[in-house]
Protein backbone atom coordinates (compact mmCIF):
# COMPACT_ATOMS: atom_id res chain seq x y z
CA UNK A 1 0.00 0.00 0.00
CA UNK A 2 1.13 3.50 -0.81
CA UNK A 3 1.78 5.66 2.28
CA UNK A 4 -0.08 8.90 2.86
CA UNK A 5 2.03 12.07 3.21
CA UNK A 6 1.51 11.97 6.99
CA UNK A 7 2.57 8.31 7.23
CA UNK A 8 5.65 8.98 5.12
CA UNK A 9 6.61 11.93 7.30
CA UNK A 10 6.30 9.77 10.44
CA UNK A 11 8.36 7.02 8.82
CA UNK A 12 11.13 9.46 7.91
CA UNK A 13 11.11 10.89 11.44
CA UNK A 14 11.48 7.42 12.99
CA UNK A 15 14.28 6.44 10.61
CA UNK A 16 15.99 9.81 11.03
CA UNK A 17 15.80 9.48 14.82
CA UNK A 18 17.43 6.06 14.65
CA UNK A 19 20.24 7.15 12.30
CA UNK A 20 20.97 10.39 14.20
CA UNK A 21 21.24 8.38 17.45
CA UNK A 22 23.53 5.84 15.80
CA UNK A 23 25.81 8.16 13.81
CA UNK A 24 25.35 11.68 15.19
CA UNK A 25 24.34 14.70 13.12
CA UNK A 26 27.54 14.97 11.10
CA UNK A 27 27.70 11.26 10.37
CA UNK A 28 24.15 11.13 9.05
CA UNK A 29 23.30 11.70 5.40
CA UNK A 30 20.02 12.31 3.59
CA UNK A 31 21.06 9.49 1.24
CA UNK A 32 21.11 6.93 4.06
CA UNK A 33 17.78 8.09 5.50
CA UNK A 34 16.17 7.92 2.05
CA UNK A 35 17.69 4.50 1.38
CA UNK A 36 16.43 3.04 4.67
CA UNK A 37 12.97 4.48 3.96
CA UNK A 38 12.97 3.10 0.43
CA UNK A 39 12.44 6.53 -1.15
CA UNK A 40 14.45 8.97 -3.21
CA UNK A 41 16.31 11.92 -1.66
CA UNK A 42 13.82 14.50 -3.03
CA UNK A 43 11.09 12.94 -0.85
CA UNK A 44 13.12 13.76 2.29
CA UNK A 45 13.72 17.31 1.03
CA UNK A 46 10.04 17.69 0.21
CA UNK A 47 8.99 16.88 3.78
CA UNK A 48 11.78 18.57 5.77
CA UNK A 49 13.84 20.74 3.45
CA UNK A 50 16.97 18.70 4.23
CA UNK A 51 18.90 17.06 7.04
CA UNK A 52 18.83 20.11 9.31
CA UNK A 53 15.05 20.42 9.08
CA UNK A 54 14.54 16.73 9.86
CA UNK A 55 16.96 16.91 12.79
CA UNK A 56 15.21 20.00 14.20
CA UNK A 57 11.83 18.23 14.24
CA UNK A 58 13.34 15.10 15.85
CA UNK A 59 15.01 17.18 18.59
CA UNK A 60 11.89 19.27 19.23
CA UNK A 61 9.79 16.12 19.63
CA UNK A 62 12.25 14.52 22.03
CA UNK A 63 12.56 17.67 24.12
CA UNK A 64 8.78 17.94 24.39
CA UNK A 65 8.45 14.25 25.29
CA UNK A 66 10.98 14.49 28.10
CA UNK A 67 9.53 17.73 29.43
CA UNK A 68 6.02 16.23 29.37
CA UNK A 69 7.23 13.11 31.20
CA UNK A 70 8.87 15.14 33.97
CA UNK A 71 5.96 17.58 34.30
CA UNK A 72 3.43 14.74 34.27
CA UNK A 73 5.35 12.81 36.91
CA UNK A 74 5.27 15.64 39.46
CA UNK A 75 1.90 14.70 40.90
CA UNK A 76 2.44 16.04 44.38
CA UNK A 77 3.11 14.67 47.82
CA UNK A 78 6.01 15.27 50.19
CA UNK A 79 9.01 17.16 48.78
CA UNK A 80 11.16 14.03 48.92
CA UNK A 81 8.51 12.13 46.96
CA UNK A 82 8.51 14.89 44.33
CA UNK A 83 12.28 14.51 43.99
CA UNK A 84 11.79 10.77 43.50
CA UNK A 85 9.15 11.42 40.83
CA UNK A 86 11.47 13.79 38.94
CA UNK A 87 14.41 11.35 39.12
CA UNK A 88 12.26 8.45 37.95
CA UNK A 89 10.80 10.49 35.08
CA UNK A 90 14.24 11.22 33.66
CA UNK A 91 15.44 7.66 34.18
CA UNK A 92 12.26 6.34 32.54
CA UNK A 93 12.83 8.57 29.54
CA UNK A 94 16.43 7.33 29.18
CA UNK A 95 15.20 3.74 29.49
CA UNK A 96 12.29 3.95 27.03
CA UNK A 97 13.64 6.56 24.62
CA UNK A 98 17.33 5.70 24.49
CA UNK A 99 17.79 6.92 20.92
CA UNK A 100 16.13 10.22 21.77
CA UNK A 101 18.34 10.74 24.81
CA UNK A 102 21.48 10.01 22.76
CA UNK A 103 20.42 12.67 20.28
CA UNK A 104 19.64 15.26 22.98
CA UNK A 105 22.95 14.93 24.80
CA UNK A 106 25.03 15.27 21.63
CA UNK A 107 26.13 18.70 20.50
CA UNK A 108 25.08 19.58 16.97
CA UNK A 109 25.44 22.47 14.52
CA UNK A 110 21.71 23.14 14.73
CA UNK A 111 21.41 23.11 18.52
CA UNK A 112 21.22 26.90 18.56
CA UNK A 113 18.04 26.93 16.47
CA UNK A 114 16.33 23.90 18.00
CA UNK A 115 17.39 24.34 21.58
CA UNK A 116 19.95 22.17 23.33
CA UNK A 117 20.10 19.64 26.12
CA UNK A 118 21.30 22.45 28.39
CA UNK A 119 18.23 24.55 27.58
CA UNK A 120 16.00 21.52 28.15
CA UNK A 121 17.62 20.91 31.53
CA UNK A 122 16.89 24.55 32.36
CA UNK A 123 13.21 24.00 31.47
CA UNK A 124 13.04 20.97 33.76
CA UNK A 125 14.91 22.85 36.49
CA UNK A 126 12.19 25.51 36.34
CA UNK A 127 9.63 22.83 37.23
CA UNK A 128 11.75 21.71 40.21
CA UNK A 129 12.41 25.33 41.22
CA UNK A 130 8.85 25.76 42.54
CA UNK A 131 9.21 22.69 44.75
CA UNK A 132 12.54 23.88 46.14
CA UNK A 133 11.25 27.41 46.62
CA UNK A 134 8.49 26.16 48.93
CA UNK A 135 10.93 23.88 50.76
CA UNK A 136 13.40 26.75 51.24
CA UNK A 137 10.69 29.07 52.60
CA UNK A 138 9.45 26.45 55.06
CA UNK A 139 13.00 26.00 56.40
CA UNK A 140 13.84 29.69 56.58
CA UNK A 141 16.27 29.71 53.64
CA UNK A 142 16.54 32.39 51.00
CA UNK A 143 14.02 31.30 48.33
CA UNK A 144 15.91 33.40 45.75
CA UNK A 145 18.56 30.66 45.75
CA UNK A 146 16.05 28.00 44.64
CA UNK A 147 16.76 28.48 40.87
CA UNK A 148 20.47 27.80 41.41
CA UNK A 149 19.84 24.72 43.54
CA UNK A 150 17.30 23.36 41.06
CA UNK A 151 19.93 23.59 38.29
CA UNK A 152 22.36 21.69 40.52
CA UNK A 153 19.86 18.93 41.30
CA UNK A 154 18.58 18.44 37.75
CA UNK A 155 22.10 18.59 36.33
CA UNK A 156 23.18 15.89 38.76
CA UNK A 157 20.32 13.61 37.68
CA UNK A 158 20.93 14.27 33.96
CA UNK A 159 24.65 13.50 34.11
CA UNK A 160 24.02 10.37 36.17
CA UNK A 161 21.50 9.37 33.51
CA UNK A 162 24.15 9.71 30.80
CA UNK A 163 26.48 7.45 32.79
CA UNK A 164 23.69 4.89 33.48
CA UNK A 165 22.81 4.79 29.78
CA UNK A 166 26.18 3.16 29.13
CA UNK A 167 26.48 0.81 32.13
CA UNK A 168 22.81 -0.03 32.81
CA UNK A 169 23.52 -1.07 36.38
CA UNK A 170 22.51 -0.93 39.14
CA UNK A 171 18.78 -1.18 38.39
CA UNK A 172 16.85 2.00 37.59
CA UNK A 173 14.99 2.10 40.92
CA UNK A 174 18.24 1.72 42.83
CA UNK A 175 19.88 4.55 40.87
CA UNK A 176 16.85 6.77 41.54
CA UNK A 177 17.02 5.91 45.27
CA UNK A 178 20.71 6.84 45.45
CA UNK A 179 20.14 10.09 43.54
CA UNK A 180 17.36 11.09 45.90
CA UNK A 181 19.47 9.98 48.89
CA UNK A 182 22.29 12.34 47.90
CA UNK A 183 19.97 15.19 46.95
CA UNK A 184 17.61 14.90 49.91
CA UNK A 185 20.18 14.41 52.64
CA UNK A 186 22.28 17.14 51.07
CA UNK A 187 19.29 19.45 51.34
CA UNK A 188 18.59 18.28 54.90
CA UNK A 189 22.06 19.36 56.02
CA UNK A 190 22.04 22.59 54.05
CA UNK A 191 23.68 25.57 55.77
CA UNK A 192 21.87 28.89 55.57
CA UNK A 193 25.10 30.77 54.89
CA UNK A 194 27.71 28.34 53.53
CA UNK A 195 31.36 29.38 53.71
CA UNK A 196 34.54 28.06 52.12
CA UNK A 197 37.06 26.29 54.36
CA UNK A 198 40.12 26.52 52.07
CA UNK A 199 42.46 29.47 51.57
CA UNK A 200 40.83 30.59 48.34
CA UNK A 201 37.93 33.03 48.87
CA UNK A 202 37.24 34.40 45.39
Amino acid sequence: MRMTGKQRREQLLEIGRSVFAERGYDGTSVEEIAERAGVSKPVVYEHFGGKEGLYAVVVDREMQLLLDMVTGALTGGHSRELLEQAAFALMDYIDTSTDGFKILVRDSPVAQSTGSFASLISDIATQVEDILGLEFKSRGFDARLAPMYSQMLVGMVALTGQWWLEVRKPAKAEVAAHLVNLAWHGLEGLERHPTLVGDRKN
